[in-house]
This record gives structure tokens, sequence and C-alpha cells, in this order.
């Protein structure tokens, strides 16, 4: 639009006529936006707020009196607030290249001050407090120019032909150049130790390999070996084989036969003396049946001996009874009661001769003798009667 200015973001425009700016200043200020400004009426004029740059060489004199060559740069700008921009606005609007040749100058006499208070070791060692020094003491009157400075670098230091800075610093030469040399020789000798372990090393590997070959070579001979040997060996693991089974079979026809003898001989001896010993057993059986149907046959025959002559034996004690006095009470039933008596007196007896000659058989371990029909010999039974003075008939006694 006409007569509408706007000033560059890094440039501050100046406003003159018309009303008079801040704090009486002959001209307005106008950064960061556009303003309208009346053609003919008003005039602009843009001050630069950028970076600007000054370079000093100074020849300084030391406190020692020893003149030293110094280069230093110099950054620098016109500030951001309106009181250094009308402050440098006044002075170098119209050339604003004059800003760095008095910046310069400005600063190359602060420089002299201050390394003229300083010894050269002190600035050659303390390059950083020789510089925030001209800072603090320039500070001040850049700030009444409108400048500020953003750094200030001490380049170089040159003491010339003197050759003191040289002589200052021929101990830490030596000291560095000794220290170089220790560490060459440090180098040299890890060099050597490195060569050294190198070829150690080298020989341990050549050393290991040929363990390796060798161990490699006594495999392959092995190996040969034992393919060499395979053959025999096979053909002697077959022949044990053969001979491990013909034992076998051996073996088995051993126990094979054992077994046919045992059933074709032993077994039969056995099952024979079995017999033998059944037969021998039943036999022994069969004479202890027959002995003790003997001994039973012959106590039956004395049974039936000493029946057939117990009517011999009732009759004579019968025949006892015919001489004596008897007189019967009750009749018939008397007379019943008394052959009653004579019998029962009969059978006592013969229970009384059984008896006698069972206990002489079981004492002697005999059997008794055998006796005849006729009831004669030893078994021969006699009765005898006896009478008293009073006519009773005595008790038969049987011997």
């Amino acid at each position: 639009m006409f007569g509408y200015r706007v000033p560059a973001p890094d440039e501050a425009m100046l406003i003159s006529g018309g009303r008079r700016g801040l704090g009486g200043a002959p001209f307005r200020v106008v950064t960061g936006h556009g303003k309208f400004v009346l053609p003919i009426f008003r005039k602009t004029r843009f001050l630069t707020l950028s970076m600007c740059e000054s370079e000093v060489t100074e020849t300084c004199v030391t406190r020692q009196g020893i003149a030293l060559h110094v280069r230093a740069v110099i950054a620098f700008k016109v500030g951001n607030d309106h009181e250094s921009i009308i402050n440098a606005g006044q002075r170098f609007l119209s050339d604003q290249d004059q800003m760095s040749v008095l910046t310069g100058r400005i600063f190359a006499g602060h420089l002299r001050a201050i390394i003229g208070s300083m010894t050269v070791e002190e600035i050659v060692t303390e390059r950083q407090k020789l510089a925030a020094e001209v800072l603090d003491t320039s500070k001040t009157e850049m700030a009444k120019i409108g400048l500020i400075v953003d750094s200030l670098q001490i380049q170089s230091i040159d003491d010339g032909d003197t050759g003191y800075i040289d002589a200052m610093s021929a101990p830490h030469k030596a000291a560095i150049q000794r220290q170089a040399q220790i560490a060459q020789a440090q180098a040299t000798q890890a060099s050597v130790e490195a060569e050294q372990v190198a070829a150690r090393n080298q020989a341990e590997y050549a050393r290991q390999t040929a363990v390796v070959k060798a161990e490699y070579s006594a495999e392959v001979d092995r190996a040969q070996a034992r393919a060499a040997q395979a053959g025999p060996l096979a053909q002697a693991h077959a022949q044990q084989e053969v001979l491990d089974a013909q034992t076998e079979l051996a073996l088995r026809q051993a126990k094979l036969r054992q077994q046919q003898l045992v059933a074709e001989i032993v077994k039969p001896a056995e099952a024979e003396a079995e017999r033998i010993r059944v037969l021998a057993a039943a036999e022994a059986q069969r004479m202890k049946i027959q002995a003790e149907a003997a001994a039973s046959y012959d106590r039956v025959a004395l049974d039936r001996m000493l029946i057939d002559q117990l009517p011999q034996i009732v009759k004579e004690a019968a025949g006892g009874l015919a001489g004596a006095n008897v007189n019967v009470l009750n009749g018939a039933d008397g007379l019943g009661e008394i052959a009653a008596g004579l019998v029962s007196q009969g059978l006592t007896i013969l229970d009384s001769v059984r008896q006698n000659l069972n206990g002489q058989d079981a004492s002697d371990g005999r059997r008794p003798p055998e006796s005849s029909g006729n009831g004669s010999g030893n078994g021969l039974l006699q009765l005898h009667s006896r009478k008293d003075g009073k006519g009773d008939d005595g008790p038969v006694d049987v011997d």
C-alpha cells in the first residue's frame, strides 16, 4: 500500500518528522511491525540490528615491560531496546560502518590497559580472564553508544623476537618432550612386546598345528589299521559266534540226554523201588492181618472148646449136688432157680477160664495151645465137690 512501510526482522525503522520519539528523540522507532508513513511529510531510515564484527590488532606492553602483539575479535550489535536503538541511530545512522571502527578502537584502548596490568604468564595462561576483564571495562562505554558485545576472543599473543614466551614454554616443552620420549619408548617397548607376543603366538600356533597334524596322522593310521584288521576280526568274531553256538548246542544236547537218562533209567528205577516198597508194605500188612486172623481163630477155637465143655461142667456141678440135701421151698420155681444158678455158675467159670488164658498169652507172648474136640490134654477141666459136716455144698474150684 502506498505510504505503508515495514522494517526487516533485523532492522529498526526510524521515522523522522512529525512528533518526536520516546524521551524527546528526534525520531520514532518501529521494530517488528509496519507503519503508515505520510509521503513528503515523513522520512524513514533503517538501522541494522544484525551481528557485526570488529578485529583488533594491537601491540601492548605487559607489567614486565615486554611488548606483546595481541590479536582479538569482537562480536557486537545494536541493542534491541529503544534507548540503545536511539543512541546508535543518532551516532551511526548516516554511516553504520563506523560502528566496527569505533568498537575496535574502544577495545584496543581497554586491551592495552588490561594487558599493562598483567604479566606474560597470566596473559598466556589466563586468556579467558583477560577477555572477561576487557568486556567488563568496556561494557559501560559500549552501552552509551547503543552497542552490546556478545563475545571477545583473543586470537593470538606474540612476543616478537624477544623469545620470552618460548623461554617460558621451554620447561613445558622439555617436559612434554620427555613425556613424548617416554611415551615413544613405552610405545616402542609395547611394540616390541607385541611383536614378541605375536611371535610366541605364531610359534604356539605352529606347535598346536603340528600337534593337531600329528594327531590327525595318528588317527588316520589307527583308522587304516582298524580297517586292515576289520576283515580278520570279523572272521574271528564269526568263528567265535559259531563256537558259541556249537557250545550252546552241545550244552542243550547234554541237558536233553540227561533228561532222557532220567526218563529212561532213574524214573523207572524209582518206580520199581516204589513198587517193591508198596509190595513189601502190602505183604507185611497181609502177614499182620493173617497173624491177627490166626490169633483171632485160636481164641474162637478156645471159646468153642469151652462152650463144648460147658454141658460137662454143668453136669459135674450137678453131680456134685446129687448127694446134697436140698430143700425146695417154692416148688417148680425153686427148682428153676437152682438150675439157673447152676448154668450161671458154669458161665462164670467159663469167663474166668477165658480171662486166665488171655492173661497167660499176654505174659509169655505165645498163642494158646490148640485143644481137641474131646476136651482132653492140658485144657482138661476138673470139677470137685466137697461136703462139710453140715451137709452143705462148698464152692466149685476150676484148675
